[in-house]
């Protein structure tokens, strides 16, 4: 006999995201793209704009697809997806007077979508693990990386598509420097795929923890208006522990550099001087 606990997050589990949480996931990615630079010389262009829209909507398939060596073009099958995104691209580039981005605007709706679109983070994570297993079994570091790029595979190809709007920049590289999806999907990734083996909590429970813990931040940053949220502290504990020998031996470093500089110094004040004492025999000798 299951408790009622277990029954809710096992529905949870079991429902379908399909249209609602994929309505509020086409929204937000349109919105943040019509936000960012060079979008209004893209709406110029129908299908660059069109494409640009399709690659930030569908980059999680398309990037698992590459990795597990699959057509990247797997996406445009399913034609339900593409028309839903294709009419919500259109309604939101070419209303007149935006008033679709007018009304985005009011706080509300904003958290109701975003909220909604978290939802669909966990789902994604959860399709790419399970994938990558079918293929790999117990191949824990491809399920990592395909449950990665199926979650954040919008935020992890926008260097492609910065290219394409002729927007990218070498410092705003997504592997360079991740960005609070990227390492939160990495985070989720890695519970979804060690969870049987290493964690006692049930996959279902699991995802209902994890999608909780995504909206509550999410709302949270969209209150506080802040940008994300700072793993840095646990980014730095975890590199001193793995990497603190680096960290040790850097004060020695500073040490002999100081050394060097002080020697340098020293050595240079003595030339200084006889040149010094050069230029007035010089001085004297034309007096």
């Amino acid at each position: 006999m299951k408790s009622p606990w277990d029954e809710l997050t096992l529905a949870f589990s079991s429902t379908s995201m399909f249209p609602f949480s994929d309505i509020a996931h086409y929204l937000v990615s349109l919105m943040a793209m019509k936000c960012q630079p060079g979008a209004v010389t893209v709406a110029k262009n129908p299908f660059s704009s069109w494409f640009t829209v399709m690659l930030h909507c569908f980059g999680g398939g398309i990037l698992s697809c590459l990795l597990l060596v699959e057509p990247p073009v797997r996406f445009l099958a399913n034609n339900t997806n593409i028309l839903l995104a294709s009419s919500i691209w259109y309604i939101i580039v070419f209303c007149p007077c935006d008033l679709v981005f007018q009304a985005y605007s009011f706080l509300p709706v904003q958290l109701l979508a975003a909220g909604m679109k978290e939802l669909t983070r966990t789902w994604k994570i959860v399709g790419g693990v399970t994938h990558a297993n079918s293929y790999y079994k117990n191949g824990w570091i491809v399920m990592i990386a395909i449950g990665w790029a199926r979650g954040a595979g919008g935020s992890i190809i926008t260097n492609f598509e910065q290219l394409i709007k002729g927007t990218w920049k070498p410092e705003a590289d997504e592997w360079l420097k991740m960005s609070y999806p990227s390492e939160v999907t990495l985070l989720g990734s890695v519970m979804f795929t060690q969870h049987t083996k290493h964690l006692a909590i049930s996959k279902h429970n699991l995802m209902f923890f994890y999608t909780v813990l995504l909206v509550a931040a999410k709302i949270t940053m969209m209150l506080t208006e802040t940008s994300s949220v700072s793993f840095a502290p646990f980014e730095d504990a975890l590199g001193s522990m793995l990497f603190g020998c680096h960290q040790r031996f850097s004060p020695c470093v500073k040490k002999s550099e100081t050394k060097s500089n002080g020697t340098g110094s020293s050595t240079s004040k003595p030339t200084a001087d006889a040149s010094d004492k050069l230029k007035k025999k010089h001085s004297k000798k034309t007096e």
